[in-house]
């Protein structure tokens, strides 16, 4: 191959009147090269020779199994064998579908943006956070809910991410903003969805989540698995919570945090210009959403109560949520029933209550009634081992002498 400019050399060296051989020895080719190129009358691209391709023909067959399959190239290369006859490698359907790989990389990112009328959603979301209270690293469940329309926010910290922290939020949130949303849209969390179709999108609500549904008013929605973005807005909440209101700063105690998070949702979040909406929340909430948002007037706490069954340990505990509550310890090895609500547990063995309890939100406390030790041994002071009256149990050796017969 010669470049453009060899050929425009050639073409000028022959008008000059050079014959083929001169020509190709000035330009260090071969003179059949300069032979072709003037009588193409110029530069002649290079052509690939064309030559038949194994999946030629196959293009809308090769897309309709790669998206089937997910992008599963490997997959698509097994069903060409079974059901075309052709056998190639996988690095030959690789190359097939590599426009077909980019479309559906590009079809999994592309993001939606969609705006909701005021008062119609609520996004909320849990994030972790290890914060330093009290000198102590502490994990800290950060619940954060965004309001669609407004992009208000509400925040609350908590010790744990059960299901009682998910309502305790929730009910935290409608009374921090005066309302309830018409449809509240949350994560496929364990204890608020127990089914989840990835395919047909049916969901399957806890029925605990159903009731405080019902007990509110409003209408209760999951994100689609495995895509957090279907609820950006709350997603970027909880980020901008991580890194505005909390990275850096340490707390004196727990409660300390919770006057913070109330101080800097009130004058930096609500205050702050949005950068979507390019307006101020606090004044955006208060033109149109507040309106939308249904009464709560009148509507009592729903209390959030659970039942569950407990084996009695030997050392006379039942273990609920990471701590540890005694009970008498004659019901050692006896199933009991333990019901808790958002302040106390009490457990109740054959009808009748037998222990109450404050309940403890963190984990790894322990907490004893002395009542429930009364009469074992040793509980409440020092076990004294009985030592035996020497002189009057053992024997002089010379009497065993005796009787054997003789010494060493």
């Amino acid at each position: 191959m010669r470049t453009p400019d060899d050929v425009a050399a050639m073409l000028r060296l022959k008008a000059l009147g050079w014959g083929i051989r001169r020509i190709a020895r000035e330009l260090g080719c071969s003179h059949m090269t300069v032979r072709r190129y003037l009588a193409e009358g110029g530069y002649l691209a290079y052509r690939r020779p064309a030559r038949r391709r194994s999946l030629t023909g196959l293009e809308d067959w090769l897309a309709e199994r790669f998206h089937r399959h997910a992008g599963n190239a490997d997959v698509v290369r097994q069903e060409l064998l079974a059901e075309k006859g052709i056998n190639v490698s996988l690095r030959t359907v690789e190359r097939a579908v590599v426009g077909l790989r980019r479309e559906l990389q590009a079809q999994a990112r592309a993001t939606v943006r969609f705006e909701t009328p005021p008062g119609h959603q609520l996004q909320i979301d849990f994030g972790e956070r290890r914060v330093l209270i009290g000198g102590t690293s502490t994990k800290v469940f950060l619940f954060v809910a965004t309001l669609g329309y407004s992009r208000r926010l509400h925040v609350r910290a908590f010790r744990n991410e059960r299901q009682e922290s998910w309502f305790e939020g929730l009910e935290s949130t409608f009374r921090h903003f005066g309302g309830v949303t018409t449809e509240v849209l949350f994560d496929n969390d364990r204890g608020l969805v127990q089914r989840h179709d990835v395919e047909t999108r049916e969901v399957e609500f806890n029925a605990r989540l159903r009731a405080f549904a019902r007990h509110w008013g409003f209408r209760p929605c999951a994100c689609f698995p495995y895509r957090a973005r279907t609820k950006g807005k709350d997603e970027r909440g909880v980020g901008y919570v991580k890194k505005n209101a909390i990275a850096g700063r340490a707390f004196d105690s727990f409660a300390a945090l919770e006057a913070h998070l109330d101080q800097w949702v009130r004058e930096i979040a609500d205050q702050r210009v949005h950068g979507t909406t390019g307006e101020i929340p606090a004044e955006r909430f208060a033109r149109h959403e507040a309106a939308a948002l249904k009464p709560i007037d009148g509507i009592p706490s729903f209390q959030v109560l659970r039942e569950v069954t407990r084996k009695v340990h030997a050392d006379c505990a039942i273990e609920v949520d990471g701590n540890a509550y005694s009970v008498p310890w004659r019901l050692i090895g006896a199933t009991v029933r333990v019901t808790i609500s958002e302040q106390i547990l009490r457990i109740c063995h054959a009808g009748r209550e037998v222990a109450v309890h404050v309940r403890q939100m963190g984990r790894c406390q322990r907490l004893v009634d002395p009542a429930h030790f009364e009469g074992v041994a040793g509980f409440g002071g020092k076990v004294v081992r009985a030592e035996p009256a020497a002189a009057a149990l053992l024997r002089p050796l010379a009497e065993y002498e005796a009787v054997v017969g003789g010494g060493f």
